[in-house]
């Protein structure tokens, strides 16, 4: 496995991969070391999550630059995600007994309750976007709830794996409550086979999660998938609109646009979309694209060539059938896997722009009458993962908020995910949630127990 400087294209490490017969060793370590930690106390597990946070705080500016180093997030945005690794963990420290405790049901039994027990060994398979906060976000709850982990991540973020691995161990977490598996994804077929692996995450596509979900089935298997989006970001006459300029051209580049739930399709009041357009140029114009290890830069490269490749075919092909490229849509010279901030305007259903995920820093623009065509457009999508309406009227928002078919809406505010709400999509955007006390949930044995 190679890991590759997405900012220069030049080679970081290499890493061995795990041989298919070192697996059935490790997932059987994995499965005594649940054996134990279940039944440890919440306290313990507090305690060591805990220290994972302070860990995670005092070599935060480390960690970050491994991110920045290995799939090109700019630093800054490197550190907010250290950051918010720590504050997860500190979440489900304090929180976790709470949301785990049996909870009393009045029937006609002396005494009946619902427990909530561990599922056992879970597997991870995690994307490269968010080599930190993904793995975190699933990981921490789970085995704040008992349950242990195997974690397939991304290749080209295997340092990030490797990182995550250690800091459990520092943290005192006992061996193989949490294990790194540097493996292909053809491995992963045979790891939900096995018998011993009671559950599946996954973030990353819609038809990675197809395949896994299919073979988890099979399996009869648990699944939680955080998949694709296409998020709409509504902005009505009303509005604010230098506000949602700003905040939605950060939210489209935020991490080159590499992110399941950022700005992607721009619909916009009539009256109001010329300005608004001409606003959202400048503010995206304003993000400065460079060394992503710089402070100051907060566009770096995208993760891979390969994916900057398909983009811009995406970008080609929306303008082949009529979008008009306001700004961007050339690859730059120069060495790494950097493209510009792109704005397609007169974007509509059968354009690539409109109908995919547009996984990288390209804005699409449109026009629509009102708030009711709104609706109707960002429902007319596959995907259903987040959603952001700007607008001065928060009963008109709320109204939209309940039409519109996604896993969450945001209200004068980015979508963004927050250990306290759940998060999660629906259509092609997955099954499940992540976060809150639904998301700890999820990979727990909800048991019912009645006392006659």
């Amino acid at each position: 496995m190679k890991s590759v400087n997405p900012a220069t294209g030049t080679l970081i490490a290499e890493f061995e991969d795990r041989r298919p017969d070192e697996l059935p060793s490790l997932i059987q370590q994995a499965d005594q070391a649940f054996s134990s930690w279940r039944k440890t106390s919440f306290a313990d597990r507090a305690a060591r999550m805990r220290a994972m946070a302070a860990l995670l705080l005092g070599a935060r500016r480390q960690y970050a630059s491994l991110i920045t180093t290995e799939m090109g997030k700019p630093i800054r945005q490197a550190i907010g995600e250290v950051e918010k690794c720590a504050m997860v963990c500190e979440y489900y420290a304090e929180h976790a007994e709470q949301m785990l405790s049996p909870e009393i049901r009045e029937t006609e039994a002396s005494k009946s309750y619902v427990r909530f027990d561990p599922l056992g060994v879970l597997l991870g398979i995690m994307p490269w976007n968010f080599p930190f906060w993904q793995v975190f976000r699933f990981a921490v709850p789970a085995v704040m709830g008992g349950n242990v982990i195997l974690l397939k991540h991304a290749a080209n973020v295997s340092g990030c794996a490797m990182a995550i691995q250690q800091l459990f161990h520092d943290s005192g977490f006992p061996t193989s409550v949490m294990t790194t598996l540097l493996i292909s994804s053809d491995a992963i077929g045979s790891l939900i086979d096995n018998p011993v692996i009671r559950g599946i995450s996954l973030t990353g596509s819609d038809a990675a999660g197809r395949s896994v979900a299919e073979r988890a089935g099979r399996n009869l298997r648990k699944c939680v998938l955080e998949l694709g989006g296409a998020d709409p970001f509504i902005v009505l006459a009303d509005a604010d609109l230098k506000k949602a300029a700003r905040v939605g051209a950060f939210s489209r580049l935020m991490n080159a646009g590499q992110s399941c739930i950022a700005a992607k399709r721009f619909i916009v009041e009539q009256s109001v979309v010329e300005k608004f357009q001409s606003m959202l140029k400048d503010e995206m114009r304003a993000l400065k694209m460079g060394d992503p290890q710089d402070e100051q830069t907060m566009l770096g490269p995208m993760a891979r060539a390969d994916l900057r490749d398909e983009l811009h075919t995406q970008v080609l092909n929306s303008v082949g059938a009529g979008a008009y490229c306001v700004m961007g849509g050339q690859i730059p010279d120069g060495p790494g896997y950097f493209y510009p901030p792109t704005l397609l305007a007169d974007v509509r259903p059968g354009m690539p722009a409109f109908d995919d995920e547009m996984f990288g820093p390209v804005a699409a623009l449109i026009s629509v009458r009102n708030a009711n065509e709104a609706v109707d457009v960002a429902n007319n999508s596959r995907f259903g993962l987040g959603g952001s309406i700007w607008t001065a009227s928060i009963e008109k928002a709320e109204w939209m908020a309940a039409e519109i078919q996604s896993g969450a809406i945001f209200i004068n505010e980015m979508t963004k995910s927050d250990p306290r709400m759940p998060f999660g999509g629906v259509r092609d955007s997955g099954i499940g949630r992540e976060l809150s006390e639904y998301g700890i949930r999820e990979f727990m044995n909800i048991k019912s127990v009645w006392i006659a």
